[in-house]
């Protein structure tokens, strides 16, 4: 996993819910915890574009509801700046549910994918479709 230049601008605090954007039969996952984030006094822990955070399903399969897995969020809705001066925004906020040591679970990933996240992450390239 590689870092991101420039700045992360977190646009995802904890209780988000997110658009699950791979073939493993989750729609809809809501954010529980970042890992490796420290804080500040009464301020939630946020999350960006790249950084992997734990998820619970809400939306989905009987088999995947209710359940606890690592994600990668690949895009966000606030807009964030990129090295050279571009500001990014989509329309959506989505992640793509992954094993611990990184591997995707699903197969395919359906919509775009951010730059910062398809660098970060080689697995998650491989199987975009489209990355922005």
């Amino acid at each position: 996993m590689k870092g991101i230049p420039g700045r992360n601008i977190r646009g995802l605090p904890i209780g988000s819910r997110l658009n699950c954007v791979d073939n493993t039969g989750a729609k809809e996952v809501q954010i529980i915890m970042v890992p490796k984030i420290k804080g500040t006094h009464r301020r939630y822990p946020s999350a960006g574009i790249g950084d992997r955070v734990f998820v619970s399903v809400k939306k989905g399969t009987v088999e995947m509801r209710r359940q606890i897995f690592n994600a990668v969020i690949v895009r966000q809705k606030r807009p964030f700046r990129r090295p050279n001066g571009v500001m990014v925004q989509f329309e959506d906020n989505a992640a793509v549910i992954v094993t611990p040591t990184g591997e995707m679970k699903g197969s395919m990933i359906k919509g775009p994918v951010a730059l910062e996240a398809a660098e970060r992450w080689p697995k998650i390239a491989a199987a975009a479709s489209m990355i922005v």
